[in-house]
């Protein structure tokens, strides 16, 4: 897999699909890493160029410093564009990586041709939800990400899918192998994430959002704020996903992705 040096880290990436295609750039949540979205690189590799990068703390990319803004990781994405020459792409982030898209358009509007947020919120924190936050990453530091994961997996995905082994195991796999000292970083990061709802209504480039109907964390009342928000929005939900319909439900997922991008964008 390439790495390229970004603002002082060894940042882990792929680089797929036809140069000439139009680029994805899809950013995974917490705790995740890239190959969470395997089942889009499959389903879009061929017409699309698909930039997917680790995070920094994340997958293969290193742990850098005690806590890590969200708009520290949009800024890696920025230079790493730049690294590769693209200039302008369509963006796609999920939970965590959502709100480091809204951070990247608020930075760099001129380089975003479209938005996909899937569930996400666009919200700042609140005293409590801050306290929590911070909470949750001495736990995981004093606990570790096999318990965190015991504890936490439940949440993230619809009930039917806890019983599915092709999405229980990799996603297993993937939570328990993030970087303890990744994920409290970003947790720290997060608590002190900005509010975006105030942007929302300036968003002017097309704008897809997507939620589980079973979603946990983010559920539809949410994702209907940046549905209603921003000018022009399609609101698509997932019946029967939880928080990760890219993996729970990617047929339905990739279909969604699909037809909006066939409605605004040629290969």
């Amino acid at each position: 897999m390439p790495t390229k040096k970004i603002r002082g880290i060894q940042l882990t990436y792929d680089d797929l699909g036809p140069r000439a295609g139009q680029p994805i750039v899809f950013i995974h949540g917490h705790p995740f890493n890239r190959t969470m979205w395997d089942e889009q690189v499959a389903y879009f590799k061929k017409e699309y160029r698909l930039i997917l990068p680790d995070l920094r703390g994340y997958g293969e990319t290193a742990v850098t410093i005690p806590k890590v803004m969200l708009d520290e990781m949009a800024l890696d994405i920025a230079h790493l564009l730049e690294e590769l020459g693209v200039g302008q792409a369509i963006f796609c982030g999920l939970s965590m990586g959502g709100q480091i898209l809204l951070d990247f358009y608020r930075l760099f509007p001129q380089k975003v041709r479209a938005i996909i947020i899937a569930d996400s919120d666009a919200r700042g924190e609140t005293p409590e939800s801050r306290a929590k936050r911070l909470a949750m990453a001495e736990e995981i530091l004093s606990q570790g990400m096999v318990r965190h994961t015991d504890l936490t997996i439940h949440k993230y995905i619809a009930a039917s899918s806890l019983e599915n082994k092709n999405i229980y195991d990799p996603l297993y796999k993937m939570m328990t192998g993030t970087s303890p000292e990744g994920a409290a970083a970003a947790h720290r990061g997060r608590a002190e994430r900005r509010d975006h709802t105030g942007i929302l209504s300036s968003i002017s480039v097309p704008t897809l959002v997507i939620v589980g109907s079973e979603d946990f964390f983010t559920p539809l009342p949410i994702a209907t704020i940046m549905g209603d928000g921003i000018p022009g929005c399609r609101l698509v939900t997932i019946e029967g996903a939880g928080h990760l319909p890219n993996m729970e439900a990617p047929k339905a997922f990739n279909e969604t992705l699909a037809d909006f991008l066939q409605s605004r964008f040629a290969p």
